[in-house]
């Protein structure tokens, strides 16, 4: 193998995101992980290790069905429901968190209340997976159920997981995730919040397919 490493790019932008997650308070020490596709390779954070000292080259490089082609670190126990995603939910990167207020809400509720039009970024409701062990088979299917023609979901008793056509939008979509969880927490910790109709939320779904600028082309992109 030359030198060069394969998706060098994607695994040095995986390594700016993972540091950007402790500092946006997203996880805490080796918790959560991320994975960016280019054509039929993913590259995908390893199991346990520091991001503040992760380097491009600790960032294992899998194909489609798992298997490792560059890289001598194991990729995240997670990574079963990263192939899922990429495979069956049409992601070119996937962001998993464990933030506070949404690990917080899914042991309270089995969706993110409806507390603000934003939620339509989803594509509709948010739902709560059922609780399983991480890494395994069980959780990969309970993803399945709640990814379901949707772009984020919170996993109960564990943390959120979103998806996006490049790094950034999968990011923006972790975070805003975290922000709609805060908001119905603050609100019904001191009353009972007023919620949106699921016909409103249909509605911004429609108005968010024409909202903001043409979108530029990431060296994340699939292709």
């Amino acid at each position: 193998m030359s030198e060069e490493l394969v998706l060098e790019a994607e695994r040095t932008a995986l390594v700016d995101y993972a540091r950007r997650m402790v500092r946006d308070r997203l996880v805490v020490g080796t918790s959560g992980n991320l994975s960016l596709r280019c054509g039929d390779l993913i590259a995908v954070t390893p199991s346990g290790v520091d991001y503040d000292t992760m380097l491009p080259r600790d960032v294992p490089v899998v194909t489609m069905d798992g298997t490792v082609v560059d890289g001598s670190l194991k990729p995240t126990t997670e990574l079963p429901f990263h192939l899922a995603c990429h495979n069956r939910h049409g992601a070119t990167a996937v962001v998993h968190t464990h933030s506070t207020a949404a690990t917080a809400l899914s042991l309270l509720c089995d969706e993110l209340p409806l507390v603000h039009y934003q939620v339509a970024m989803f594509g509709g409701s948010v739902r709560v997976a059922p609780y399983a062990t991480f890494g395994t088979e069980d959780l990969v299917a309970n993803v399945n159920l709640a990814m379901r023609d949707r772009t984020g979901c919170i996993l109960k008793h564990h943390g959120t997981l979103c998806i996006g056509d490049g790094l950034g939008k999968a990011y923006d979509r972790a975070r805003q995730l975290e922000w709609l969880s805060d908001v119905w927490l603050r609100a019904s910790a001191v009353g009972e919040p007023s919620l949106l109709d699921a016909d409103e939320i249909a509605d911004v779904v429609q108005r968010f397919e024409s909202y903001g600028q043409p979108q530029r082309v990431e060296v994340s992109s699939a292709g």
